[in-house]
């Protein structure tokens, strides 16, 4: 997966984050005694969520690695764009977001006692944990991550992922107010578009059509590693 569709699905996403994610960057404390601190702890709060972002990235490309060394990364890539499209078709409940209830307990709480404490280690520890939320942005971007097939690629993408939601997330909690509830559902609509685009590129990279840069052909990569042993 190329990493600029990292970036553009943050960038895009991160309408989608104003409505979901917003109330959390607007309660951010903000009795900073100067612009200066009020402005440093909205960017630790920002980096602490890039940070949950590249330890994701680390995993999903340990994943990825793994599944190329295998010889199944077309087979997975075509198989999460399948499941991507799949998804914005239906309504059901994804399998991943059942039995998550206490996990979001454990998030909200520690989310209210980091809120409580208003020090700049815990605006970073907000972001963090803001992170960890159940997001369906943040698994196509995972998902991306482990298409990559690799450690420090897959760690790439999920922070370009981070980085193109920063200036929608960082103005939300700059500006301190929210946006109204019917832009809100409008911008949610941006969703859907996400998912057809990331789940048809990653279709078409598992294909191999020998399309530079959209569908290379992976199976010469393939032979020539495994000539090597």
């Amino acid at each position: 997966m190329e990493l600029w569709t990292a970036f553009l699905l943050g960038l895009l996403g991160s309408l989608h984050c104003a409505g979901m994610c917003g109330p959390i960057a607007l309660a951010l404390p903000a009795s900073s005694v100067s612009r200066r601190a009020f402005l440093l702890g909205r960017i630790l709060n920002q980096l602490g969520r890039i940070a949950t972002y590249l330890c994701l990235g680390l995993l999903g490309g340990v994943l990825g690695k793994t599944l190329a060394l295998a010889g199944v990364q077309q087979g997975l890539s075509i198989g999460l764009g399948s499941l991507m499209l799949i998804a914005v078709f239906t309504t059901q409940l994804a399998p991943w977001s059942i039995g998550v209830g206490r996990w979001i307990g454990w998030v909200k709480s520690s989310l209210a006692r980091s809120l409580k404490q208003g020090t700049p280690l815990s605006l970073a520890a907000m972001g963090a944990l803001n992170g960890l939320l159940p997001c369906g942005l943040v698994y196509v971007a995972c998902g991306g991550a482990v298409s990559t097939g690799s450690v420090v690629e897959g760690m790439a993408y999920m922070a370009l992922f981070g980085l193109g939601t920063v200036p929608m997330m960082l103005s939300i909690s700059l500006a301190g107010r929210s946006l109204p509830i019917g832009l809100r559902l409008r911008l949610q609509s941006v969703v859907p578009a996400c998912l057809v685009l990331m789940g048809t590129l990653l279709i078409l990279r598992g294909l191999g059509l020998g399309i530079p840069y959209l569908s290379p052909d992976l199976s010469h990569a393939l032979t020539g590693c495994h000539s090597c042993h």
